[in-house]
């Protein structure tokens, strides 16, 4: 039998201040329209990929949610067989906490959202729009423009002349990217949240040149009629001697500044001894290649930038303890300097020599393995050439439960789309006397649901090797969505995914809602965000450059 905890007292219960997980069970695209301020996405249907990651200890109290009850009972059933022994239910769901009058947020990684809209309300952040930008590129000024975004949406698109520089890399390569102290820094994102962050970052850490945000990022661009470039190379810099060993200083003073404990060997194996009772997170914050080409064992991959943006998808555990390293002294403490501002997490830097005697003796590499907790006994496989046949024989029905974005671009021929959550209350609609097949990119989800339906079902297999697999091998494939049963349930549809003619629409729409979140967060009362002034010149020197700018161009 499942507890249930009331609206009343999950609010108690996070205003407590020590660990809890409050997991959304739902689709990602099902959250993102109603959901609560602090909580980590783990749908039901890939609860098995996500729960070792978001919750790593099964002691800590967790809390599941949904709409009104009609996945929880089957997330909790899941996660008491893989031990965890402290899990409740929200009663009444998302419906429950709305009725109770408490706020109900909308969006994606909302903390770390909210968290820079806070920021530039509170900071007053520089910010240079896109029309003042692209005159002043024109007209030749001295500037660069570092855009905050890993390199993979950079590559998709970006500002006309922007070079890659996500989010922790800023300070660490920003003095090597503007070696002048007079050129101009715009950092630029998609929207807003990164490009705030990334301006102020280099504003906190006390950079020499004047520094400002693009104001609403490559969709500001884009809504003010401008081009954007496509598949781009162009990286910054990586640090000489003298720009690193500035660029250590600068950050060391914002850790400094924010109160980041940096830690020894001795005291992280304290904390590894007592990951038992307090949630412990150990990150490598560098550059994902440069976490692939080796690592300590046992750590995992956060690129700064996005580690503070969405934290909500890296860390379940609100009031863990989170232990950052890097490779040169910078970029681990200004991802610390920041997390300790976003207030429910225990953020520490492990110190260099302890770093780097993680990797003096062997060390892991490649990308970060998944670990995976079952959803049931065992997974029948079908192979590709077998699958083709069935299909051609009419014997079985494809139903690809992975993502609805990748479905679009390519599947299966004659397949249809279901996420994963919701297949259980589809499986009457699909036809019981052929083989049911599930696909997904690499087979790994596939496996964890059909091993879980094979007690309801007969004749359910995976697809070995998965979608991607069934492509490399030139078999049959569609595009489109039709045969998209649950539409965008399974993610949450940015306005770059927009039809044409709703794109600057659905732009529109999302930097207003960015800019709301300020009066949301202060109306609901919940958020424990606590934003540091660190006073450097730099914020006034910046506003000093785009005050002469802007009489200029009067």
């Amino acid at each position: 039998m499942s507890r249930f905890v009331s609206p009343a007292q999950l609010r108690t219960l996070i205003a407590q201040r020590t660990e809890l997980a409050v997991l959304d069970v739902r689709e990602e695209g099902v959250s993102a329209r109603r959901r609560l301020f602090y909580s980590s996405v783990a749908p039901v249907g890939r609860l098995g990929l996500l729960i070792e990651r978001l919750v790593p200890r099964r002691g800590t109290p967790v809390v599941l949610v949904d709409t009104h009850g009609e996945h929880t009972p089957r997330a909790a059933a899941l996660l008491a067989r893989w031990g965890y022994t402290d899990v409740s239910i929200l009663a009444g769901g998302i419906d429950g906490w709305a009725e109770a009058g408490f706020e109900v947020f909308s969006g994606t990684n909302v903390p770390g959202k909210a968290f820079g809209e806070l920021i530039e309300h509170r900071l007053h952040t520089p910010n240079i729009d896109a029309e003042t930008l692209k005159a002043r590129q024109d007209a030749g000024d001295d500037l660069v423009v570092l855009d905050s975004r890993p390199f993979g949406e950079y590559h998709t698109m970006s500002i006309p002349g922007g070079v890659d520089c996500a989010g922790a890399e800023l300070v660490y390569r920003a003095l090597a990217a503007a070696p002048s102290p007079d050129t101009l820094i715009v950092v630029n994102c998609a929207g807003r949240t990164r490009s705030i962050l990334g301006a102020q970052s280099l504003i906190n850490a006390g950079v020499p040149n004047p520094v400002a945000a693009l104001t609403g990022g490559s969709m500001s661009w884009l809504l003010a009629g401008l081009e954007l470039d496509h598949g781009e190379l162009r990286t910054a810099p990586r640090p000489d001697a003298a720009a690193l060993a500035a660029a250590r200083e600068l950050a060391a003073a914002a850790a400094r500044k924010a109160d980041v404990p940096v830690i020894d060997g001795q005291t992280l194996a304290a904390l590894e001894r007592e990951s038992g009772e307090r949630t412990l997170y150990r990150f490598d914050v560098r550059d994902p290649l440069e976490y692939e080409a080796g690592h300590p064992a046992g750590w995992r991959s956060a690129p700064g930038g996005q580690l503070v943006q969405a934290t909500d998808e890296y860390i379940g555990t609100l009031h863990a303890r989170v232990v950052l390293r890097d490779d040169d002294g910078v970029r681990a403490r200004m991802t610390a300097s920041w997390l300790r501002q976003l207030g429910y997490l225990d953020v520490r830097v492990l110190d260099d020599a302890a770093s780097a005697a993680l990797v003096q003796d062997a060390y892991d590499a490649g990308p970060e393995p998944l670990r995976v907790r079952p959803h049931g006994a065992r997974a029948e496989w079908i192979e590709a050439d077998r699958l083709a046949s069935a299909l051609e024989a009419g014997q079985a029905e494809v139903v690809d439960i992975d993502s609805s974005l990748a479905f679009r671009r390519a599947h299966i021929a004659g397949a249809r789309f279901i996420a994963a959550s919701e297949l259980h209350a589809k499986l009457a609609d699909l036809a019981p006397d052929r083989q049911l097949v599930l696909a997904s990119a690499d087979g790994v989800l596939a496996a964890l649901v059909a091993a879980e339906l094979s007690g309801q079902r007969a004749q359910v297999a995976a697809l070995a090797g998965g979608t991607n697999r069934w492509i490399e091998l030139g078999l049959p494939r569609d595009s489109g969505d039709a045969g998209n049963l649950t539409g965008d349930d399974d993610a949450w549809y940015s306005p770059y995914h927009a039809r044409a003619e709703r794109v600057a629409e659905q732009m529109n729409a999302y930097l207003a809602w960015e800019l709301q979140l300020v009066e949301q967060v202060e109306r609901d009362g919940i958020a424990s965000i606590d934003v540091i002034d660190f006073g450097t010149a730099t914020a006034k020197r910046s506003r000093a450059h785009l005050e002469s700018l802007a009489e200029r161009a009067a």
